[in-house]
């Protein structure tokens, strides 16, 4: 794990500026966006809360996604998963 996260800051540190804006979009961003994306930016509030909350949802998306991939937690015999990972002997 300390491997990924080490790599991942390295390319992210080495990555080409090409990937951040250029100086027409970042003078047309907002000051927390300046820099980071490219484009007009956002034209009104309502914007920055559709942003915001899609940001909000892809966060609990990925922390449950990996919290549920790496302890599961069905521990009961019954549970389907068995059923579906256990070969049928039946055939």
């Amino acid at each position: 794990m300390k491997k990924l996260v080490l790599w991942t800051l390295l390319f992210l540190y080495v990555s080409p500026p090409r990937l951040l804006a250029c100086p027409t979009c970042e003078k047309q961003q907002p000051e927390l966006l300046k820099g980071i994306s490219h484009g007009a930016g956002p034209q009104s509030d309502w914007d920055m809360i559709i942003v915001w909350g899609t940001a909000v949802v892809v966060i609990l998306t990925l922390f449950f996604s990996v919290k549920w991939l790496l302890r599961p937690g069905e521990k009961g015999k019954s549970h389907i998963k068995h059923s579906i990972l256990s070969p049928d002997e039946s055939l």
